[in-house]
């Protein structure tokens, strides 16, 4: 392993220098700190300052949470290292699951809707059930009962136009007729 330019043969150096390159980290921005078994590595300080990440590049990325116990944070990278071939087996399964998933579609696609007699006769039906009781066509008592339809037909006045026309001389009732007489 090799932190921060230092080749570390050690496993209680290589933790130990782990834990001591925790001090350059400051936030989400990765740090670099070196490299381990072909891997780049950085660290990382998320979840409010709490917990300290190494992620290792190669061509794909592998996250590791580091704890506070030396030689605990280098079997946690050993365990990530070492299930690369499971979780890569597992991805590969699940991308074949996906191909036949397509296939299946695409041959679904091709075939014909089985209940679509069924629908048509019942579509048919609808229609003339609608027709016999009228309800797209509304009689001028529902059309009545509706007032937003009939809002909706006249035009409306600018709000900006009310506001602009001059208002309307005051209307004298009696009130003000006593008090210009007094």
């Amino acid at each position: 392993m090799t932190v921060r330019g230092d080749v570390l043969t050690d496993k209680e150096n290589a933790g130990a220098a782990l834990l001591d390159a925790f001090k350059d980290v400051k936030g989400l921005d990765p740090v670099p700190i070196g490299s381990y078994r072909g891997f780049e590595m950085s660290l990382t300080l998320e979840d409010f300052g709490k917990k300290y990440f190494l992620t290792l590049k190669g061509a794909m990325s592998h996250r590791v949470e580091l704890g506070k116990d030396a030689r605990g944070n280098l079997a946690r990278i050993d365990n990530v290292l070492s299930n690369i071939e499971n979780r890569k087996q597992i991805t590969q399964e699940h991308l074949d699951s996906l191909y036949a998933q397509v296939e299946t579609a695409k041959a679904e696609l091709g075939k014909p809707f089985p209940q679509e007699q069924e629908y048509r006769e019942k579509s048919a039906r609808l229609a003339e059930l609608n027709a016999e009781l009228n309800i797209d066509d509304k009689t001028p008592m529902e059309a009545l009962a509706e007032p937003e339809s009939a809002i909706a037909k006249k035009p409306r006045q600018s709000i900006l136009a009310k506001l602009k026309a001059p208002l309307p001389p005051p209307a004298k009732n009696e009130k003000t007729k006593e008090r210009e007489v007094r």
